[in-house]
């Protein structure tokens, strides 16, 4: 009935045939057409990386001491001898030998160290590490992390070495064998702690430079292209969607890119929504758009409810007391509301009648799922 009403509104406030609409243009005469929605724009270097200068991973295994007996709680053959194992060969580098089943690692963790080096860093320079606990520590806070070399996988060389004060950015306490914290403690950070000993040398010889789109997209690699020909005429060809080839000019790719870094490139957004149904997040692009549909929301609420009841034999009887449980079970069912989506309806229509029915993120994650699956969703729904 409600929706009958709704489309019945619709036709009253529609023009009658023929009438002027209020506004508009006399017959004849052109109609100027709506102004076209800007167009987000970014520089050059936010949209591509230099190929053969791409950031390296390492990796590294390393013992964080100082803990206040929060560590991996391994002793011997535990659960985690590697902890032991590495503390006693950490001391036999400074000349202490020690059996490893009389030591205990309640104030050292075993972790592995993680980092990602600049292409362009050189020598000495600095970068900060994150470090993660392997074992059963319950806490990292407070540690200091011995010093550990970072690995290349690619050659196995050794590119950085980590030292430092371990940050978790956390809060854990305990009493009473109760605990509580705020975020995980078995993973943190050290600030600066990388010292780089071995630079990657990128290669960036040769006649032509390639530019590599982040988010690959043929529309992006046109638009790049002809940003740099109009720098440079007849210099960049978009070789497909995440590749544009440069000619680099007397003055080398330090120079090219220099100057072509400043450049506004007008971006192309794809339509996409992006839904994290863990933390209830919904981000949609501006782009989105959503064919004529009708969405329908109610709510239905099951209740069961068990009552104890004991009954009492009569006085002077041979009964026995006896406990008993009648159950009851109700159903209540809100009444369905009902919205009608425009042709073409963007994001923001969208939010406009899904807030007036009240929903919760978690139903807006369910009516996006089912736009998309009735073929109304005009863009790609990603779920995370």
């Amino acid at each position: 009935m409600r929706f009958l009403l709704l489309l019945l509104a619709v036709a009253l406030a529609a023009p009658p045939a023929g009438a002027q609409p209020t506004g508009t243009q006399p017959a004849g005469q052109p109609t100027a057409a709506p102004p076209a929605p800007a167009a987000a724009s970014a520089r050059l270097k936010d949209l591509v990386v230099l190929e053969g200068a791409a950031p390296v991973q390492l990796v590294g295994y390393g013992l964080i001491v100082g803990l206040d007996r929060t560590g991996d709680r391994a002793r011997g053959r535990s659960s985690a001898p590697y902890t032991v194992q590495s503390i006693a060969n950490m001391l036999r580098r400074f000349g202490t030998t020690v059996d490893p089943l009389r030591l205990g690692a309640r104030n050292a963790a075993a972790v592995m160290v993680t980092a990602t080096l600049d292409p362009f860093s050189g020598p000495g320079g600095r970068l900060d590490v994150t470090v993660s606990a392997i074992g059963d520590a319950t806490s990292l806070s407070g540690g200091t992390l011995i010093q550990t070399p970072l690995l290349d996988p690619l050659t196995n060389l050794p590119r950085v070495v980590a030292q430092g004060a371990v940050s978790t950015g956390t809060l854990l306490a305990s009493a009473a064998g109760s605990s509580a914290r705020t975020g995980p403690t078995n993973t943190g950070r050290v600030p600066g702690g990388g010292l780089v000993v071995e630079a990657v040398s990128p290669t960036l010889d040769g006649t032509t430079a390639g530019l590599i789109l982040r988010t690959p997209d043929f529309t992006n690699a046109a638009r790049v292209a002809e940003a740099v020909n109009a720098r440079f005429p007849a210099a960049a060809e978009a070789v497909h969607a995440g590749l544009v080839r440069v000619a680099v000019p007397e003055g080398g790719v330090v120079a090219l890119m220099a100057s072509l870094e400043s450049l506004q490139i007008a971006v192309d957004v794809p339509a996409r929504v992006v839904v994290n149904e863990r933390t209830g997040t919904i981000v949609a692009g501006g782009d989105v758009r959503i064919s004529e549909a009708m969405i329908t929301y109610g709510s239905l609420v099951i209740s069961t409810q068990v009552d104890p009841v004991v009954s009492q034999p009569g006085p002077f009887s041979d009964g026995q007391t006896v406990a008993a449980a009648v159950g009851g079970v109700a159903i209540d069912e809100a009444q369905a509301r009902s919205v009608l989506l425009p042709p073409n309806a963007d994001v923001g229509e969208l939010a406009a009648a899904l807030d007036a029915l009240g929903m919760t993120a978690r139903d807006v994650i369910a009516v996006f799922q089912a736009l998309s699956r009735a073929g109304a969703l005009q863009g790609e729904l990603v779920i995370l």
